[in-house]
């Protein structure tokens, strides 16, 4: 059975050892090493990553008791040198430790018992037995946290009975029954757990509480820890400061400004719609004046299709016809009808889209489509100009 150096210490960043077992798999080449220090995916924690003799270790898992190392290819020698990929093995010791941390400030500061902890790629995660947390709470509980990584509280593993385990205020009784790890963070709690961890609190360097969402009748709170969680705020002071040379105006002042600005754009959007429509209007009356069938159609240079929409429902809405639009901009086509024609807008839509690369659909009523370049745009307009054509006599 692989040893694992991980156990006895989380700092373990290169070692020598043995390969015992490899073998090819579907898929990809497998190996088995007699120590090892690469941590395999479980209890929330994912894997770690790294090399042996400079080859990409690209997957670690624990199958049947034994820790299968999936690599890019062989190493050609049985005797190996391996490495770890310290910044992610750190990162993981970070959030482990930083969740068991939370976890404990959720039961004394909410009284809330977690149940489950997701550590990803961009955000970690716990949910908590409790519908919901206050803003106020969310606060005090990080800043509990928070004070116990400032104290620097001592965190110690190591393995016990069950009938050692038993007697210790754990948070909860663990389902195996020998070789019990116990993760002790002094003063805090007692836990079982198998993860690597930092040595003291201060090694988190801190916890950031990003937000809560209810999941399932449990809330889910997702955080970032040490240097995910700097990383965090300095793209959130990158933001601040691009958002403040864009106003002109200090940080303080951000929030007041976006509050006038944002009025100032729903005025000008407001006086922007009614020029709209007083343009539609006088276009909607000129169309109707230069038709000479039932068909309206017209190009359109740079029509976005939902101003496409609201003249073609402002020309259906006052006569009998059929409304065809194409815009060059976007390569849009729109179809529309008033009155009680026979045409379906969406079936019409369906049976011809397939044939010009274009992707839509709609009601009876009207119908969009978009294509992949203005030639198929262009080429289903007149398609469809000419068909309706002639079914309006022209």
């Amino acid at each position: 059975m692989t040893k694992k150096l991980y156990y006895e210490s989380a700092y373990i960043r290169e070692w020598g050892t043995q390969i015992t077992r490899k073998w090819e798999r579907e898929d990809g080449a497998y190996l088995v090493l007699e120590g090892t220090a690469f941590y395999p995916h479980g209890g929330g924690q994912p894997c770690d990553l790294g090399w042996i003799d400079a080859i990409p270790v690209l997957d670690v898992v624990l199958e049947e008791g034994e820790i299968l190392h999936k690599v890019e290819r062989f190493p050609e020698k049985e005797e190996v040198q391996c490495r770890l990929n310290w910044d992610r093995r750190f990162d993981h010791m970070q959030h482990h430790s930083g969740q068991h941390l939370l976890s404990a400030m959720c039961l004394e500061v909410c009284e809330a018992e977690t149940l489950s902890f997701h550590l990803g790629q961009d955000y970690a995660t716990i949910d908590i037995a409790r519908a919901d947390l206050s803003p106020a709470e969310m606060i005090m509980l990080e800043l509990e946290v928070n004070d116990q990584i400032y104290l620097n509280r001592k965190v110690s593993s190591y393995f016990v009975t069950r009938e050692q385990a038993a007697a210790l205020p754990l948070v909860k009784q663990p389902k195996v029954t020998e070789d019990i790890r116990i993760v002790e963070i002094e003063g805090i709690e007692y836990n079982a757990c198998g993860g690597t961890h930092v040595s003291a609190t201060g090694e988190v360097g801190m916890i950031k509480l990003l937000r809560a969402e209810k999941q399932k009748g449990h809330l889910r709170i997702y955080f970032k820890c040490g240097y995910r969680a700097l990383k965090e705020f300095n793209a959130g002071m990158d933001i601040l400061n691009s958002l403040s040379a864009r106003f002109n105006t200090s940080k303080e002042e951000i929030l007041d400004r976006i509050a006038k600005w944002d009025q100032e754009q729903k005025q000008l959007q407001t006086e922007l719609n009614a020029v709209k429509a007083e343009n539609d209007a006088y276009l909607a009356e000129k169309l109707l004046a230069g038709r000479q069938s039932g068909l309206i159609k017209h190009v359109f240079a740079d029509k976005p299709l939902k101003d496409m929409q609201n003249l073609a429902a402002k020309l259906t809405d006052q006569t009998d016809v059929i409304v065809l639009f194409v815009s060059n901009a976007d390569n849009k086509v729109l179809l529309a009808k008033g009155g009680k024609r026979e045409l379906a807008c969406g079936a019409f839509f369906k049976q011809y889209l397939a044939d010009y690369n274009g992707k839509g659909g709609g009601s009876d009523n009207m119908a969009q489509a978009g294509f992949a370049t203005e030639e198929d745009a262009m080429a289903f307009y007149h398609f469809t100009a000419q068909s309706l054509s002639s079914v309006e006599g022209e």
